[in-house]
């Protein structure tokens, strides 16, 4: 549960102003008790039980603050800790939900795919930031997961420009069926934001909640796919395909 900076200020200025009252009431407490026992009436001596019943009554606030105390730092505890395992994502290549991945200088853009039956016709569409299609593949693809690359070499035969891109695949099995295939967004992190609920991780220009993250790993510098040869559409569970 993410808790912000603000409510736990407030919990922790609460907390302090509640041990005031109680400490003040309690000193207070005591000096009228020691008043009525210096003044009582020896033939008619206070009921014990009351101020036993009050002291206990004291005992057991003073106990609930403790325990509100030993709450909030675990609280405090729990949010150090997402923070450190939200850093450590930096330098990770991410898997997220979504259809969008980004073109640069340094690399293609990957998409990860999954497959609820073997597609034997299936269409990868992949658009540009103002919706237009830049470039179409057809091919079957096997049930399970997978991996997209596209070089950003559009469809025309000419190199697209750095962006975002977003990707859609739809495919058919051998009876013409619709067969379900989901995609994720891949790329690496590059800063974390803490400034709302929830950590925001940076993936090139793009923004990505920490709870949309599905998987996470070491980027894999020395495979590098081959586009001269890695060019079939069919796609076997875990291996990439070049766009």
């Amino acid at each position: 549960m993410a808790v912000s900076g603000v409510s736990g200020s407030t919990s922790a200025t609460q907390t302090a102003s509640a041990r005031a009252g109680i400490a003040d009431n309690f000193d207070t407490f005591l000096s009228i008790l020691t008043t009525q026992l210096k003044n009582q009436n020896p033939l008619d001596p206070l009921d014990t039980n009351q101020f036993t019943q009050q002291l206990v009554q004291f005992s057991g606030v003073e106990q609930q603050l403790k325990t509100n105390d030993f709450l909030e730092t675990l609280m405090l505890a729990g949010q150090n800790t997402a923070k450190s395992d939200a850093v450590s994502y930096i330098g990770k290549e991410v898997t997220s939900s979504g259809k969008t991945g980004e073109l640069t200088d340094d690399d293609a853009v990957f998409w990860a795919y999954s497959a609820d039956a073997n597609a034997t016709n299936a269409n990868v569409t992949i658009k540009d930031a103002n919706g237009q299609v830049v470039y179409t593949q057809n091919g079957p693809l096997n049930v399970g997961p997978g991996t997209f690359r596209w070089d950003g070499i559009g469809g025309d035969g000419s190199a697209k420009p750095n962006g975002v891109y977003t990707i859609d695949i739809k495919g058919t099995d051998a009876n013409g069926k619709a067969v379900k295939i989901s995609t994720a967004s891949i790329g690496v992190v590059t800063a974390v934001d803490f400034t709302g609920d929830i950590p925001i991780l940076t993936v090139g220009s793009r923004r990505v909640a920490i709870t949309d993250v599905t998987d996470v790993r070491i980027p894999d510098v020395t495979a590098v796919p081959n586009p001269d040869t890695d060019t079939d559409t069919e796609t076997e569970t875990e291996t990439e395909t070049d766009a």
